[in-house]
């Protein structure tokens, strides 16, 4: 399983074209890629580098609550930075002396509270589960990030944009497409991410969670990240481990830190690398 992304993440070394990009930093970069994962196999926690496991629970339970504030996320995650921190200060945002909290209608605003024209908002995942429970074989069952509207009002427009769920047999799938995927820092925290949203939605639907599905548009690996990824790519892969969620939760708002765990992970060290910006 692992290996999907380990030879991705080669191929985009042997085979991609570099490029220029927003960060100045550039990068080497295919377009129009797919992963797939499936939760059968255990739980994809990439284990040829250590993965930031609170983090991962903390960010999708930020996003989830609705929230677009730095703060509460910081409360989540018991520390004064978070994965947003860099963003948050970066200078096209809001300058650091100034700065609040307020990242702005960021993904967990769009996903709880999109703007309608009427002043009223739709709570996409809300929607999402009922569809889910009372009309599984709609093709309607979709959470959009990505409100051209609303761009210059987050500090950080949606790398992963959009997600669709697709139920069948008893099981539940979820499709993701991703704009922009760092491969190497950002694609495996986005895989454990989609993937545990994917198992809670099942839960509280009464479904078994069955497949990942990971499409990827700009398919990128830094520059400064080429020596870190010959690395990773030199290590041979752990099994993954087995995502344990509280059962008693049947509501997906209603998760907290302790009611996700993972049994059996084991992993080689992290590997340090700067996210660019």
């Amino acid at each position: 399983m692992e290996k999907t992304y380990l030879d991705l993440l080669q191929k985009v070394m042997d085979e991609g074209v570099d490029r220029s990009d927003r960060t100045g930093t550039g990068t080497r970069a295919l377009f129009g890629q797919t992963m797939r994962f499936d939760m059968s196999k255990g739980f994809p926690a990439l284990t040829t580098k250590k993965l930031a496991w609170k983090a991962v629970r903390s960010e999708l339970l930020w996003f989830l609550e609705g929230s677009g504030d730095e703060n509460r996320l910081k409360e989540l995650n018991g520390s004064d930075k978070t994965i947003w921190s860099a963003n948050a200060e970066a200078p096209y945002w809001k300058p650091k002396a100034k700065f609040d909290g307020d990242l702005g209608r960021v993904y967990g605003v769009q996903w709880r509270a999109w703007q309608k024209p009427d002043g009223t908002t739709v709570d996409q995942i809300a929607e999402a589960i009922r569809l889910i429970k009372e009309e599984p074989t709609s093709r309607r069952i979709i959470v959009n990030a990505w409100n051209p509207g609303e761009l210059d009002q987050m500090a950080l427009p949606p790398c992963h944009m959009f997600f669709q769920f697709f139920v069948a047999d008893g099981k539940l799938s979820l499709f993701m497409h991703q704009r922009s995927c760092d491969m190497f820092l950002g694609v495996p925290f986005n895989i454990a991410s989609y993937s545990l949203l994917l198992h809670m939605v099942a839960q509280v639907t009464g479904l078994k969670a069955h497949e990942f599905v990971h499409s990827l548009g700009d398919t990128h690996i830094y520059n400064n990240h080429f020596d870190a990824v010959k690395e990773q790519l030199a290590r041979e892969p752990y099994p993954f481990p087995t995502l344990k969620l509280n059962p008693e939760v049947k509501d997906v708002f209603s998760f907290k830190m302790e009611d996700i765990e993972l049994e059996g992970y084991e992993s080689h060290p992290a590997i340090k690398a700067s996210m660019a910006v």
